[in-house]
């Protein structure tokens, strides 16, 4: 009883902060296993700062993270997740996050380059009887602002495989998002953490800028 009178809270919480308009947030998921959940922590401040000068969301552009395994997750439409390296979520991480993305809340996941294998494992103790699917090109998040008329950027070489974009659907909603192999967050950093040519991380902005638009209006 406990536990379902806190799946309905949390809905509450979650659907509230999307129905406030000009008050974006947004926040970047700590989780356990070992990988740098923090890494270019110039990223998120900037994404904020493009959406604030090319939207009409009111945001403050500061970097803010959230342990997965409090229920601070709740207090954000929002959440980003990336990483290098290995994740392995805890119970109360995996109870958190399905309660989170079953409840109106929406995740996207970068993978900064040998992340896929971990999130892919972790992501079927979430969710075991659901499947990522990749999104064709004409989705509305490839032109909810600005067109990519063939999916994510390949923002960066990593493999030298296409740029792909996968989606979990519940209950009719797109609740998380996950790039692989275009690595659009590092094109949100500061230009010398990557040294990136301008026009790849206008793009990656733009990007991002679609990924948060379609979560607040899809």
């Amino acid at each position: 009883m406990k536990s379902i009178l806190f799946a309905c809270f949390s809905m509450l919480f979650v659907i509230s902060s999307f129905a406030q308009p000009g008050d974006f947030r947004m926040a970047r998921v700590k989780y356990s296993g070992g990988s740098d959940w923090y890494n270019d922590q110039s990223a998120d401040i900037n994404l904020l700062k493009f959406l604030k000068a090319n939207t009409n969301l009111k945001v403050v552009p500061e970097y803010r993270f959230v342990d997965l395994a409090t229920d601070e997750i709740f207090s954000y439409p929002f959440l980003f997740m990336t990483g290098h390296g290995n994740i392995a979520l805890t119970d109360k991480e995996i109870l958190n996050l399905k309660l989170y993305l079953e409840n109106g809340g929406f995740l996207y996941v970068d993978d900064d380059y040998g992340f896929d294998k971990g999130f892919r494992r972790e992501f079927k103790k979430v969710f075991p009887g659901e499947e990522l699917k990749e999104l064709p090109y004409s989705h509305k998040i490839y032109k909810v602002k600005y067109l990519f008329p063939e999916g994510p950027p390949k923002t960066h070489k990593h493999d030298e495989k296409p740029a792909q974009g996968f989606g979990l659907y519940l209950k009719g909603r797109m609740a998380l998002y996950y790039t692989y192999e275009s690595n659009p967050g590092d094109g949100w950093a500061d230009p010398e953490v990557h040294n990136d040519p301008e026009a790849k991380r206008i793009e990656a902005l733009q990007f991002g800028t679609n990924i948060v638009l379609f979560a607040l209006t899809q």
